[in-house]
């Protein structure tokens, strides 16, 4: 795969850390928020009974009532002029009391998601509207955010926002609501909870957060079925060679994107500097390669992974292992 921007040797050892991440791919190890095989697992008819137990957990509070059923709509909104932006979701579909749901997977903070997911749900409730139709008409619409990364003030990874009176907390409508959750947040609270102990909300957290071990997942999937059906379909999918490909590709672009290897040179120039600007690039192509043999030597292939897009969480693991 080539990789703009990046001379031979950092692709080298891009590919050289992309080969290790991916070695051992199976139902237990592999990203759940890669966002094709998301829409894998999440967006497939033969599936939805799995999609109905997520969005329970998240939506059941606020709708008021639990969800029964749901059909999957078309994931791309057509613009209705030329130059118009082409709106492509992750996975769209209607609940059996009509509300419109776009649930969304966000890996990289690009500094934007307030106003992306407004853009989403301005979409899917003009397109509600037909031709003729009242405002009467409209159907409610909710988008619910899958973030790897921390976003929001609060503490707590779930976040709900609508349109409410600031004064006494009147809600104007029910027709906009903009779920969020944080998954780093999850993933720093994980370890006060036994899976016994967990809401199937925080199950679903744990299952996205990805940082249990094999007996962990194990016991986390005899404790949701549908958690253990989004396994098993991950175990499908990991046994089709041409969808296996496109999540790996997936992963290197989002890689790439990142910029990962990138950051991690830039860091190692900036505490070379005084050596040079070549030295600089070799020392973060040494201190990313030694962080990576240790963490699979280890078996924390997540660590790895949250490692590639956190350089916070980066610097953290140069200094527990003495890297640095």
């Amino acid at each position: 795969m080539a990789l703009k921007g990046q001379d031979s040797t950092e692709r080298e050892a891009l590919v050289m850390a992309a080969d290790m991440l991916f070695a051992n791919l199976s139902e237990y190890n592999y990203n759940p928020m890669n966002d094709v095989l998301f829409k894998f697992i999440f967006g497939k008819e033969e599936r939805k009974q799995i999609t109905i137990d997520f969005l329970n957990a998240v939506l059941e509070p606020s709708l008021g009532h639990s969800i029964k059923d749901l059909t999957f709509a078309s994931t791309e909104m057509n613009p209705e002029h030329d130059n118009d932006k082409l709106t492509r979701l992750d996975v769209s579909c209607i609940l059996d009391t009509q509300e419109q749901v776009d649930v969304e997977v966000q890996v990289l903070n690009e500094k934007n998601m307030n106003r992306r997911t407004l853009f989403y749900w301005a979409q899917m409730y003009l397109m509600s509207l037909p031709a003729g139709k009242t405002y009467n008409d409209l159907k409610p619409a909710i988008t619910v955010n899958l973030l790897n990364f921390a976003f929001l003030p609060q503490e707590e990874p779930h976040a709900m926002y609508g349109i409410y009176n600031k004064a006494n907390g009147h809600q104007l409508t029910k027709d906009l609501e903009l779920h969020f959750l944080e998954i780093p947040k999850y993933a720093n609270q994980a370890k006060q909870k036994s899976i016994s102990q967990m809401t199937k909300m925080e199950r679903w957290l744990a299952y996205f957060a990805n940082q249990l071990d094999k007996k962990g997942k194990e016991e986390l999937a005899m404790s949701e079925a549908a958690i253990q059906e989004a396994m098993e379909a991950a175990r499908i999918f990991f046994n089709n060679t041409a969808e296996r490909r496109q999540y790996i590709n997936r992963e290197m672009a989002r890689m790439d994107r990142e910029s990962m290897l990138q950051n991690a040179l830039n860091e190692g120039v900036e505490k070379g500097k005084e050596k040079g600007r070549a030295e600089g690039k070799a020392e973060g192509i040494v201190l990313f390669g030694k962080l990576a043999n240790i963490l699979l030597a280890e078996g924390k292939s997540q660590d790895l992974q949250t490692a590639i897009s956190d350089p916070d969480f980066r610097n953290v693991l140069f200094k527990k292992y003495h890297l640095q």
